[in-house]
């Protein structure tokens, strides 16, 4: 059974930085694809960055570009945010499949996979 525990999540003002970390754990296979979402209220839920972890492909989001930074250690991913603004003020979620996913021209989709977990929430105040 496949399970995904996110943490990280905490308070910071504007300009500050967060890292996330989601474990995973359950796959049958080592190579698997793993992406963080985020979903404001009210709005629908976006993916911000992804990495497949047989080759440490990433994609990012245009919104966290230059920004973001998502890496692998083992069964582990992280999600390192800097330079935070107010309007990234939602509940972050790491979502997993196994094997890769072809996302090249089209934005992360939340039925690329298949495996979410609980969130962790983020808050940036101005």
């Amino acid at each position: 059974q496949v399970h995904l525990v996110e943490s990280g999540g905490g308070s910071v003002q504007a300009g500050g930085s967060l890292r996330l970390s989601c474990v995973y754990s359950g796959f049958a296979y080592p190579t698997n694809s793993v992406a963080w979402f985020r979903q404001a209220p009210g709005q629908e839920r976006e993916g911000v960055a992804a990495i497949y972890t047989g080759y440490g492909t990433t994609y990012y989001a245009a919104s966290g570009k230059g920004r973001f930074t998502v890496s692998q250690d083992k069964n582990k991913v992280y999600l390192q945010m800097n330079s935070l603004k107010p309007e990234e003020t939602a509940m972050y979620y790491c979502a997993a499949r196994p094997g890769g996913v072809a996302v090249a021209g089209r934005s992360l989709r939340e039925t690329d996979f298949g495996y979410w977990g609980q969130g962790t929430q983020v808050t940036v105040s101005s």
